[in-house]
């Protein structure tokens, strides 16, 4: 299922079903994509950029799209109200693109007030007119990532799940909060059920999903075609290895950071292990960011701070790890923090 899903499921009755690494900024940068999928993520897909910056060749916008060959498919995201540079900067990343993600659901003011992202759920027209001009241009699948609705009346996904296919979206992720929620109180997941039954493409649903539980629950409540994790996987990319553990589509022993050492995880406690996963984790990623895109000062310290929270001692070795003099020493202090709980 190289970028699939690409058709509905019907009800879920405990088979396999894909699970997608969200879009977020500063998070999602090449190594972390490339290791979320070695964790067990069907497919993962870049920050989402801004599509005027990339159409004015901005470096650090081309710098969230950077790819490899051995990322596959390649799914980059980008947002924007303005139709020609959507489809613009659609057309520079075709190439190079198995899919084309559109985003209508950040909700983050810098995104909304350029009527952009999840601003666009009160413009619906609009909204569809991006669709069909981005579509119209390029010879990749388009998707869509959107929220409920704005929080200002009905809920206008609603509306939109049975229009997208015509204007010939392939899939639709829906975050089941509202531009107003922003991400405060529970995704809704009974919208996204109501959109499920409606729409004729494949529907992701995406929010609060963050263990085995918490995505065999929205999985019956919804019927989605998949799920998509964002913040359940900030600085625990195994999140998707451990669902697939669960829900009973794969053995444990076939994790990474189990076989590394099968001995130390069958005699260890929780606490251990979550230490032994993050250590796996955490050397893959400066491994990927080595042999891709080079070790990169401010997406380590990002990854670094949610690798490390909630352990014990994390607080103690953040305060010092910004002390190192380069990127080889920081990665290593991470590396000997995460080795010495493990």
């Amino acid at each position: 299922m190289a970028s699939g899903p690409w058709t509905s499921s019907g009800p879920w009755q405990g088979e396999r079903r894909p699970l997608l690494l969200a879009p977020m900024a500063g998070v999602t940068d090449l190594p972390f994509r490339l290791l979320a999928r070695e964790c067990g993520a069907d497919l993962a897909i870049t920050e989402f950029t801004n599509s005027t910056a990339l159409t004015r060749e901005a470096t650090t916008s081309w710098r969230r799209m950077e790819t490899h060959a051995s990322e596959q498919p390649f799914i980059p995201q980008i947002f924007g109200g303005d139709i020609n540079d959507m489809v613009n900067a659609a057309r520079l990343l075709e190439e190079a693109a198995d899919v084309i993600d559109l985003n209508f659901g950040c909700p983050a003011p810098k995104v909304t007030r350029v009527c952009a992202g999840a601003a666009l759920m009160g413009e619906p027209e609009h909204l569809l007119d991006i669709v069909r001009a981005v579509v119209d241009a390029v010879d990749v699948p388009v998707t869509a990532k959107m929220r409920l609705g704005t929080g200002s009346g009905p809920d206008t996904v609603l509306d939109l799940v049975e229009r997208l296919p015509d204007a010939g979206a392939k899939r639709v992720c829906i975050h089941g909060r509202t531009l107003k929620q922003r991400y405060a109180g529970a995704a809704n997941w009974d919208v996204i059920a109501e959109a499920v039954h409606r729409s004729s493409i494949p529907v992701i649903a995406n929010g609060d999903v963050v263990d085995g539980a918490s995505a065999a629950a929205c999985l019956e409540r919804t019927g989605a075609a998949g799920l998509m994790i964002g913040r359940g996987a900030i600085g625990r990319p195994q999140v998707f290895g451990d669902i697939a553990v669960q829900l009973g589509w794969r053995d444990e022993a076939s994790l990474p950071w189990v076989s590394h050492d099968p001995e130390a995880w069958g005699s260890a406690d929780g606490i251990t292990r979550d230490f032994m996963a993050r250590r796996w984790c955490w050397n893959r990623y400066i491994e990927l960011a080595q042999r891709t895109s080079g070790l990169r000062t401010k997406w380590m310290q990002r990854h670094a701070v949610a690798f490390t929270k909630g352990l014990p001692g994390g607080k103690a070795v953040r305060a010092v790890m910004h002390e190192q003099p380069d990127e080889a020493a920081f990665a290593a202090q991470v590396s000997a923090f995460l080795n010495a709980g493990a």
